[in-house]
């Protein structure tokens, strides 16, 4: 019996918290401002295989204006090569 009470417990206690957590989302899109977007992030291309990557993540080769960026070092491996 007493399981059964605690078991109830338990499960109005999950309910509770739920509904308490979706009303404290919708509270927190409402404040949010509505032209509010993430900034965007310029993307380079691989010349090997395409690939569109984050400049800060890729690796490069090549200095100054002549700079290339790869998604592997796969990619810049047949780069190097093929203009060697």
């Amino acid at each position: 019996m007493i399981l059964v009470w605690l078991l109830r417990l338990v499960v109005v206690y999950l309910v509770l918290r739920g509904i308490s957590r979706l009303v404290r989302g919708i509270g927190e899109g409402l404040r949010a401002p509505r032209d509010a977007q993430p900034p965007a992030v310029p993307l380079v291309r691989d010349p090997v295989c395409g690939t569109f990557v984050v400049p800060s993540r890729a690796l490069t080769a090549g200095s100054g204006a002549d700079l290339h960026f790869f998604c592997s070092e796969e990619c810049r491996r047949a780069y190097i090569v093929k203009t060697s």
